[in-house]
């Protein structure tokens, strides 16, 4: 069965949201950034473990994991930053926290979208302190002008305006994350 295009605009909390980035672009990027992980850990003796940073990350992070041929592990933090806004809080909270000894492994943290930056950079500084042998990051998105910390990201999806999108792991109020692309507030409604 043909699976259908994504719609060019969605409606979301009663707001219109309209097509950013397709599936298309979000899979070859993908296949790109696992390629460049491949070689990055071709020759490492452990396998990476890939760090999802929940809600939002899971849909990148089991495709990025897909896009990959090396071996490698999961396990998920649980962050809450946004709640039901259209803006990060600005404060982070813990939900959840990862069961893996992370001591002298390689580790990959991924997100679906910086923004600020708070998270990435709470997710790395919790990590950092487990001693593990080397941290790298991973996010779909970025939005450089949003960023209030230092938050470096070593496989980089897209940067993008500061815009409030949705879809694809990306929610309002938790709806949306199951779309199959990334969405933009119409704000122009047209």
């Amino acid at each position: 069965m043909p699976v259908a295009a994504a719609p060019e605009t969605v409606t979301c909390r009663g707001e219109r949201f309209r097509l950013y980035l397709d599936e298309e672009a979000i899979s070859n990027r993908i296949a790109e950034l696992g390629a460049q992980i491949d070689a990055d850990y071709a020759d490492m003796e452990e396998p990476p473990i890939f760090i999802g940073v929940l809600n939002g990350a899971y849909i990148f992070t089991a495709d990025l994991m897909r896009a990959v041929t090396i071996d490698c592990e999961v396990d998920f933090y649980k962050l809450s930053s946004y709640g039901a806004e259209k803006v990060s809080s600005g404060e982070v909270t813990l939900k959840k926290g990862i069961d893996a000894d992370l001591e002298g492994r390689h580790v990959i943290v991924v997100e679906d979208i910086v923004d600020t930056g708070l998270s990435m950079r709470y997710v790395l500084d919790q990590i950092a302190a487990k001693n593990p042998a080397s941290l790298r990051s991973a996010s779909l998105l970025r939005k450089p002008a949003a960023l209030k910390v230092d938050a470096p990201v070593d496989y980089l999806g897209f940067d993008i305006d500061n815009l409030f999108v949705i879809g694809y792991g990306l929610d309002y109020g938790q709806i949306a994350r199951n779309l199959p692309a990334v969405y933009i507030l119409d704000e122009d409604g047209e």
